[in-house]
């Protein structure tokens, strides 16, 4: 496992579509639409604009990340690794865990970096860094689970590419990232509360803010780490099917 480990870290530090995906991107939106929503705006609430968005389009391109494990998964797949793995005494939850944890290490990176950069440029606070590290594990934890489900469920890249955009997209919108839930329907504001990217967005932006409440917290983590286990669950079930499918 630690040499499948060593090599997925390698094959994704070479690749520079997921540093688009999972860097430039995310950047060039907040950037972009701190922009258009400060424009003309007082300064008290220019805060809490880029308070909202810097950690509101961090938790959105997350879960870009399922892009670029669908196709992993499904690469390895169809070229016949997934069967020589298979063949030797690796066990399927080792594999599912050497494939997952440079992911999750991977995302946690990236939360990192995004939420630098909004302390960097934008000044936003770090009011409580501890519950900052745990939420942004947590998250990381959540959304690659969630991926590794979805590589196991999916039968093409395009269909992985566009489940993913309607989990991210889709999610961000519902779940309050793209405007404020009290702007939103209350048939909407209820299926937010149900969703990761919600409770992730509360956690982050809190604790940024320095008000983040431990009830709020432990809530709000339960219901995040919940998604990345059921994911887990759900991609060892699908894993015999998965490599059915596995050309060796």
């Amino acid at each position: 496992m630690k040499a499948m480990l060593i090599l997925e870290l390698k094959k994704n530090a070479q690749d520079r579509g997921l540093l688009f995906w999972m860097i430039i991107l995310p950047i060039a939106f907040t950037v972009l639409f701190i922009s258009v929503f400060t424009s003309g705006v007082p300064d008290a609430d220019q805060e809490t604009v880029i308070l909202s968005i810097v950690p509101g389009y961090t938790v959105m391109f997350v879960f870009f990340i399922l892009i670029s494990m669908v196709n992993t998964f499904l690469k390895d797949r169809d070229v016949g690794m997934t069967a020589r793995i298979a063949s030797t005494s690796l066990s399927s939850i080792k594999y599912l865990l050497g494939k997952w944890l440079p992911y999750m290490f991977i995302v946690w990176i990236q939360i990192f970096i995004l939420l630098a950069f909004g302390k960097l440029v934008y000044q936003v606070p770090l009011g409580q860094p501890w519950y900052l590290l745990i939420t942004s594990a947590v998250l990381a934890f959540s959304a690659t689970g969630i991926g590794l489900a979805l590589s196991m469920l999916v039968h093409t890249e395009n269909m992985g590419i566009a489940l993913t955009q309607v989990f991210a997209l889709g999610g961000a919108m519902l779940s309050g990232l793209w405007m404020p839930l009290e702007m939103m329907p209350d048939f909407m504001r209820i299926i937010a509360h149900g969703l990761p990217q919600y409770w992730a967005h509360q956690e982050l932006q809190d604790a940024m803010n320095g008000t983040l409440k431990l009830s709020l917290f432990a809530k709000a983590t339960a219901v995040v780490f919940a998604y990345g286990c059921i994911g887990f669950l759900i991609a060892f079930m699908r894993y015999p099917h998965f490599l059915k499918k596995a050309r060796g």
